[in-house]
């Protein structure tokens, strides 16, 4: 394939431009559209049917594959496609699988990716009930899923302010590590600590905050650590990160130091120019930073006084989750994202 997992990712800028000329009819019960780049729609079902308290959270994702193990990329495709209902704060109800498969590639492996997505779903306690596929040149695995949220609770990537803390679940770095697999530079015990992250559900990380008040949130996907805060941060606020409270996978920045890189990770540094300030950091850290991940954690804001117990919540589940910055008011023409070495 020519670009593999989250990677394959159309740019943030590119996105936008386009999205900005398709009509947004009003529509009251639709409480979370495309409008803020959050990762699902929510709609209101509360009265649709005389019933009360439920809104429904609807999301798809695809890609094409970033490891040769069909089963393997089965279960990263469905962990990341299932993320996005737990970065809105709900719980995954049922999935439709989207395939696009060669022709000429053996069915066996397609079963075998079907197999991992099913075992994912599954674990995240959801059910597969169809989908639709398609022959195609690539093969392109994952899934639309539809869950639930409480209305009053619905995690956005917009709610962040002054004065909170940002905090990530997963470690970074796995698009490097995937690249590095696939050139060979990669070892057993590296590309076995990013496959474990990539397939590990955010299910426990978003079940061990749902007493917490999360501010905002989102999933690090392909437009990398970077291109996620800058999300978070709008146009009014400033987040500094310490660099240095990073999770970072083992071998990531070694792999970035020998001058690996990803395609995916060029052109989240293109789309961010002007917006991050990494003068301080060393050039491969600075490809850590911009690197897309395939099924990342999820990128968090809570108030300052609750962090670390959320944070000793998260950990007895996800122990490379960390405390990476915090939140300011942006002020003048200050860069809306900093990474600094030894902020916090």
């Amino acid at each position: 394939c020519a670009s593999g997992g989250c990677g394959a990712k159309i740019g943030q800028a590119e996105l936008s431009e386009l999205l900005a000329a398709i009509p947004r009819p009003p529509e009251p019960r639709l409480l979370v559209g495309y409008d803020g780049a959050d990762d699902a729609g929510v709609y209101l079902a509360e009265g649709l049917f005389g019933g009360g308290g439920l809104a429904i959270v609807s999301t798809a994702d695809f890609f094409p594959p970033m490891v040769a193990d069909p089963f393997l990329f089965g279960q990263a495709a469905a962990a990341n496609a299932l993320s996005d209902v737990y970065a809105m704060g709900g719980r995954p109800l049922m999935a439709l699988n989207l395939v696009c498969f060669p022709q000429g590639l053996p069915k066996e492996a397609l079963g075998r990716i079907l197999q991992g997505g099913a075992q994912k779903v599954q674990e995240a306690g959801a059910v597969v009930c169809g989908g639709h596929s398609i022959y195609d040149h690539e093969p392109k695995y994952g899934l639309a899923v539809t869950g639930a949220v409480d209305p009053r609770k619905i995690w956005r990537n917009s709610g962040a302010s002054p004065g909170q803390v940002v905090m990530v679940t997963k470690p970074l770095g796995l698009g490097l590590i995937l690249s590095a697999k696939r050139a060979d530079l990669a070892t057993e015990a590296e590309f076995a600590a990013a496959a474990a992250a990539m397939v590990r559900l955010n299910k426990y990380a978003a079940e061990a905050l749902s007493g917490f008040p999360v501010a905002a949130a989102t999933d690090i996907t392909g437009f990398g650590l970077a291109g996620h805060l800058s999300e978070m941060a709008g146009d009014d606020l400033t987040v500094v990160v310490d660099y240095a409270s990073l999770p970072v996978l083992p071998g990531a920045e070694r792999c970035a130091s020998e001058y690996l890189s990803t395609g995916g990770g060029q052109r989240n540094r293109s789309q961010l120019a002007g917006k991050v300030d990494l003068s301080d950091l060393a050039p491969a850290k600075e490809e850590i930073v911009y690197d897309p991940q395939t099924s990342g954690g999820l990128l968090l804001s809570v108030p300052e006084s609750r962090a670390e117990a959320a944070l000793a919540a998260i950990r007895r589940e996800d122990p490379a989750a960390a405390i990476i910055g915090g939140i300011l008011p942006k002020g003048g023409a200050e860069t809306p994202i900093t990474f600094l070495e030894g902020y916090l």
